[in-house]
Formats: structure tokens, sequence, C-alpha cells
């Protein structure tokens, strides 16, 4: 039985040593753009709803009731088919969206958050999604939308997103 002592051992190879490092830079450097990917999905994650609320908003704020009525049912021909929306027909909407409606006016919109409530620890279909309308800080001036995930429709939403 041979044993070596430290005298006896072979110098390290640098190659291996540097071979090495980079294995452990790389996978250090991976796990970063792992977690900041993650984070920025997490952050975007109802970015589709947004969107179809800044439309919708965008359309109401040009006063093209036809177009924002069509985001708001997801159903861009639904000119054709009135009877199926008879819950809460174009006339109603143009009441409540126009200048006359509770919001007065709108000029321009900000989303200013969203969430997707959960209800006894299940997922909902939907997602809030508040918005502050003409810049003003006012609770009164934040509209909260319910946009389902499945159809991107829009409705007023079950429950006030509102800070009080």
């Amino acid at each position: 039985m041979s044993t070596t002592s430290l005298f006896e051992a072979k110098p390290p190879d640098p190659q291996e040593d540097a071979r090495s490092r980079t294995r452990m830079r790389n996978g250090i450097i991976l796990l970063v753009i792992v977690l900041i990917l993650g984070a920025v999905a997490y952050m975007n994650r109802y970015w589709p709803e947004e969107r179809v609320v800044d439309k919708f908003f965008s359309a109401i704020e040009k006063k093209d009731f036809d177009t924002a009525y069509a985001i708001w049912r997801a159903d861009p021909q639904w000119q054709q088919h009135t009877d199926k929306y008879k819950q809460y027909p174009f006339g109603q909407f143009q009441l409540d969206w126009r200048t006359t409606g509770e919001y007065g006016y709108i000029t321009k919109h900000d989303i200013r958050g969203s969430i997707a409530p959960s209800s006894n620890n299940t997922e909902t279909s939907g997602v809030i999604i508040a918005v502050r309308l003409n810049g003003i800080a006012d609770p009164n001036k934040t509209v909260c939308l319910w946009v389902e995930k499945s159809t991107k429709t829009i409705n007023f939403s079950p429950r006030d997103c509102r800070a009080q």
C-alpha cells in the first residue's frame, strides 16, 4: 500500500481550474437569467387582459363606441346578432360610457393594477383591472373592470378595487 504525501501530490492543472471556473460562472449567469425571466413573466402575467382594457379605453377616448362595444363583448361581429346581448345592449352601453355616464368625459386612462382574486383557494376565471380615468387620483374616477381570461370579454367588476 503506497501512500503519497503532500509533497508528492500532483501539481494543480491550470486548464482544469479555468474550465471549472468557467462552468461555475456560466451556471450562475444562467440562474440569474432564469430568475429575471421568471420575475418579468410573473409581473406581466395579466398583460393580455390589461391590453384588452387598454384597447377598450382607447376606443372610448376616440368616441368609437361601436369598436369599444365590440371589445367589451369580444365580438367584432356583434351588430350581426344584437339579440344575443339583451342583458347589456349597445344603447345602455353608450349611456354608461358617454359624457353623461358615471365617469363623465374620458380623455385618458391609466391601468393601475390587476389581480385574479381567489375563491376558496381556487383560481377564478377572470382578472380585476383597476383603471384611473383622466389622471385624477380620486377613487370615484377609478373604474374596476372584470376581464374573463378565456374569452377576453369585459364586464364591471363584482368586487370594488378602489383604494378608500
